[in-house]
């Protein structure tokens, strides 16, 4: 295989100069040895070798709105870990879990226009319509709690159990030497051991914990006096007037910190010997890329840094050079395509659904047909049922033509009760996932834009000429249709996933590229995984392209690893196979210099400053 390894940020396009050559050789087919030739140092290297030599000391971070997977580059797979924190309250402005004005009324336009698109999925997929269901099913469906009756067989589910929020007592009242630490030892940050305050020997109160992180924050009970913050909303900073910006970097800072030090075990004076690989969606804008890497190098105090553009990541995770990446999260889908492992940002496109709006359908579904148990769902304001909500979308969602039933377990978590168990039957569990086609059904909730004075950044860092010239003659005319970033947030589409795809890839404007793109899709992302989700992805996509363009071919490449891991392992390949590292951050040049502008490492080769968001000179 011959293939481009990026030696500088993996974004933009046309990174020909910021590229090193590879060639890459099986010595045979009984071997499973490489042999890279990189000008004329030649070395050979078993595979595992190299991940387990080069990866153990990388840590690989790909944040998201609902979820942050994270991890050392030489494991398989990261931790998938939930990305909110719970942080306690006084019992005066006691909030349950929330987020910031967050719009979740549904109009009466938006539910009409709710059923006309149930009503076209149901013809698409030969089930009754909404009318046709109510009237069929004016009587009320039996349904019984399970827990009220004795069990008639063996099967258990399994056991749930609320977050304990108080502190660990100390058995003992003297102090140990582990409690204490030698003069100089910086093991833990601040903020950690803000959490992990022991108990007074002589206090009669439990303690409770300052801040809880992971999916613990999600199963706290709603009686105890902590508020649930979510980071990050829709592919951006949750920043509001009720949430502001600084609050918003010491959670994403004390979420990290507590998974570096509890599940990565890497302790806080260790972490200068660690370098670190932000793998960032393409929703994020210049200025919060900024913040994330100088939490990175400034508060977690990893030792260098680079960034690297999710799409590009999931290219290199399947082992691909061109693809149009569709990345279906819990909040945002989006779309862009990648060519010869460089990204086009011309094709990116947002779009404001993802898994979650999914799982908010389901109950919306499930209740318009009567089958939900009589009681008090709320997937926002009780995080709790958002987790049953997905596990039920996981395990029956799927997208095929008929009636698609299933009898499940819901559960319910009721203010001041115990939680119980309802066994009912689900229907029309088709419909939920087709709301990707057809966003009508889905009705994102409306998150507050950030106020106006987010946007002023001050570091420019766009690139010297609005025009580039590309090998091969011309120049690109790439910020033409681009929206100034001082002014407004990025663009985010009302259209359906196959609209998206099909607009994606016709935007790069060549007949051979749209062609290679249309039968190289890749879906990724958790949502991906949905049963029947690739045939219905290739059927209406094939549907969508004009009829005036020669193209007649659409395909779905199967992933070869987990979808909702694929961008992570990306992350993980590139920045073990890069070894020059000549666009790696360091920690002093960061905190020193921050963003400086100059000829000697002004990238001209990236067009995207989103992009190489960190034009930085090493001087």
């Amino acid at each position: 295989y011959r293939f481009l390894l990026p030696q500088a940020f993996s974004h933009g396009a046309h990174l020909h100069h910021c590229y090193t050559h590879f060639t890459l050789l099986y010595s045979s087919s009984q071997s499973n040895n490489f042999c890279f030739y990189t000008q004329d140092y030649p070395k050979t290297a078993v595979p595992t070798n190299i991940f387990t030599e080069r990866g153990s000391n990388i840590v690989v971070i790909n944040p998201g709105s609902a979820n942050i997977r994270i991890g050392l580059a030489q494991h398989d797979t990261p931790f998938n870990i939930p990305h909110c924190i719970s942080r306690r309250t006084s019992q005066l402005q006691k909030r349950n879990a929330q987020d910031q004005m967050l719009n979740s009324q549904v109009t009466t336009a938006q539910h009409m226009e709710r059923e006309r698109a149930y009503d076209i999925v149901a013809s698409l997929l030969r089930i009754p319509f909404l009318d046709e269901e109510v009237a069929n099913n004016s009587y009320p469906r039996k349904m019984g709690r399970v827990d009220a009756y004795p069990p008639q067989n063996n099967m258990k589910e399994p056991v749930f159990t609320w977050t304990d929020v108080f502190e660990k007592s100390v058995p003992h009242s003297s102090t140990t030497e582990e409690d204490v630490p030698n003069e100089g030892d910086t093991s833990e940050s601040p903020t950690l051991k803000e959490s992990k305050i022991k108990v007074e020997p002589n206090s009669s109160e439990r303690k409770y914990r300052e801040y809880i992180c992971g999916e613990e924050a999600l199963r706290i009970p709603p009686t105890e006096p902590y508020c649930l913050r979510r980071p990050i909303r829709r592919g951006h900073l949750n920043v509001s007037q009720y949430y502001p910006t600084q609050q918003v970097l010491e959670d994403l800072h004390t979420i990290w910190e507590w998974i570096l030090v509890e599940k990565l075990h890497i302790p806080h004076h260790e972490r200068n010997m660690y370098s670190a690989i932000l793998v960032i969606p393409e929703t994020f804008d210049n200025r919060e890329i900024k913040e994330m890497l100088s939490i990175v190098l400034r508060d977690l105090r990893f030792g260098s840094a680079v960034v690297h553009q999710e799409g590009l990541a999931a290219v290199f995770g399947n082992g691909l050079s061109t693809a149009c990446i569709v990345n279906i999260g819990a909040q945002v889908t989006s779309v862009i395509c990648v060519e010869d492992g460089v990204v086009l940002p011309t094709t990116q496109i947002s779009l404001r659904f993802g898994g979650e709006d999914i799982s908010r359908c389901l109950l919306w579904t499930q209740r318009h047909h009567q089958t939900w148990p009589p009681i008090r769902t709320d997937a926002l304001s009780k995080p709790v049922d958002l987790l049953l909500l997905n596990r039920l979308k996981e395990s029956y969602c799927q997208i095929k033509e008929g009636e698609v039933e299933a009898v499940a377990m819901v559960h319910s978590y009721e203010d001041g009760m115990q939680p119980g168990s309802h066994k009912t039957r689900l229907t029309a569990l088709n419909v939920p996932p087709m709301g990707l086609f057809y966003p009508m059904l889905l009705v994102p909730d409306v998150y507050p834009p950030p106020p106006r004075s987010w946007f002023n950044d001050y570091d420019d860092m766009l690139e010297d000429t609005w025009h580039m010239d590309f090998p091969g003659g011309g120049a690109y005319p790439m910020w033409e249709s681009y929206p100034v970033f001082q002014t407004k947030p990025k663009k985010e589409d009302i259209i359906g996933l196959a609209e998206a795809i099909t607009k994606s890839i016709l935007l790069t404007g060549r007949i051979e590229l749209q062609r290679k793109l249309f039968c190289s899709m890749q879906l990724i992302g958790g949502a991906a995984l949905i049963y029947g989700l690739i045939p219905a992805v290739e059927e209406r996509v094939l549907h969508a392209i004009p009829s005036h363009e020669a193209i007649d071919t659409v395909e779905v490449l199967q992933s070869r690893t987990n979808p909702a891991f694929v961008s992570w392992k990306g992350g993980a390949i590139l920045g073990i196979l890069d070894i020059s590292r000549e666009a790696w951050i360091h920690r002093e040049d960061w905190i020193k210099n921050g963003i400086h502008i100059g000829s000697g490492r002004k990238h001209k080769d990236s067009c995207y400053l989103q992009a190489q968001a960190m034009c930085y000179l090493n001087s």
